[in-house]
């Protein structure tokens, strides 16, 4: 266990600060749902352009792509987007649908579970010139949100070579783009992020190992 430092202490104040501020959020988040719930529509399904765009933006990530696997990719990535709005039963904009499923009135579609439903339904496929990561933002931000993605890039490359798919930022319909080029989110490795905030939470080292095990001591941790 490391020894209560006055950088350990700024770490508690800063989680402190941060579930202060999400309760708060969570509040006036309440208080907006009443005005508005109920008062939306589910995203359309996808266009044939759309899965066509994202394709070649896939196709676009390296040579080494195959172009088949690139064009089943985003058929996967914008029609199980589109069914799990429909799993989800998204009517509102996501902070709205957020607070529905905190509060128990939808079951699923927080940031995250698009996140790793999408990850799961992609991995089924067995791509062998592509590869799946996740990716989380705003993680030290107290005043936004954390959010979650999917990230898929070409077999051997990092996230942040890769293209964003994130479902969730327009309530259902898929935002995707390279995560380099994402002006509204600063990505980071999922598991480098959940191994910090257990770093803050236990005051031991964690390492994230090079098969992106989470490990601290002799105990290995499962990331959402």
């Amino acid at each position: 266990m490391r020894p209560i430092t006055r950088r350990n202490r700024s770490e508690v104040a800063f989680s402190f600060v941060k579930k202060m501020i999400q309760k708060i959020r969570r509040i006036f988040w309440g208080v907006a749902l009443v005005a508005v719930a109920g008062c939306g529509a589910p995203p359309p399904p996808p266009e044939a352009s759309d899965v066509t765009r994202l394709a070649v933006g896939i196709g676009a990530l390296g040579p080494e792509v195959d172009p088949e696997e690139a064009r089943r990719a985003a058929q996967v990535a914008y029609s199980y987007s589109h069914q799990l709005a429909q799993d989800y039963q998204i009517t509102d904009p996501p902070i709205i649908h957020n607070t529905k499923v905190n509060m128990g009135l939808k079951p699923r579609g927080l940031c995250w579970h698009w996140a790793r439903d999408i990850e799961e339904r992609l991995k089924q496929e067995n791509f062998q010139t592509l590869e799946l990561h996740r990716a989380v933002a705003n993680s030290d931000n107290v005043f936004r949100l954390e959010h979650s993605t999917a990230v898929i890039s070409r077999r051997g490359d990092t996230f942040a070579q890769g293209i964003v798919l994130d479902p969730w930022r327009k309530g259902g319909t898929l935002t995707w783009m390279r995560t380099t080029d994402d002006r509204w989110y600063n990505w980071e490795p999922r598991n480098e992020v959940v191994a910090r905030q257990l770093e803050r939470k236990h005051g031991q080292i964690v390492t994230v190992t090079k098969d992106q095990r989470i490990v601290m001591g002799q105990t290995e941790f499962r990331a959402q």
